[in-house]
């Protein structure tokens, strides 16, 4: 399974970026999918979990400000984010709990996206 991570860039504060992730291969079934972030000198943290049947779980740095969706008929998630601020700069991954063909389900990691809030 890969994961291809696409619509970082740069953004001012209180600006909007929409970012998507489309999972490929021989997949049999994906369940979560999940949005990470990491920081220059921070932790990996959570952003956005989306289960196989739309539910959604946020961390409290991002509720009301970034909504996650997914589209299973394309194995795409979705991160719209608004209202940005400038500590919401970080590389954002997207990783999903999948089984590929033939095999047990694991997690798999797509490279990061940048997202820059600047003024």
């Amino acid at each position: 399974v890969q994961l291809q991570a696409s619509g970082g860039g740069y953004a001012q504060p209180g600006g909007s970026l929409r970012l998507s992730c489309e999972a490929s291969g021989s997949i049999e079934r994906i369940d979560y999918m999940t949005w990470v972030r990491q920081a220059p000198g921070k932790e990996r943290e959570s952003v956005a979990s989306v289960s196989s049947g739309g539910s959604t779980i946020y961390a409290d740095s991002v509720k009301g400000r970034f909504t996650a969706s997914r589209d299973n008929a394309k194995n795409t998630v979705y991160l719209q984010m608004t209202a940005l601020k400038p500590e919401d700069t970080a590389v954002y991954y997207c990783y999903a709990m999948a089984q590929a063909a033939g095999r047990e389900t694991q997690g798999y990691w797509g490279q990061g996206t940048q997202v820059t809030v600047s003024s």
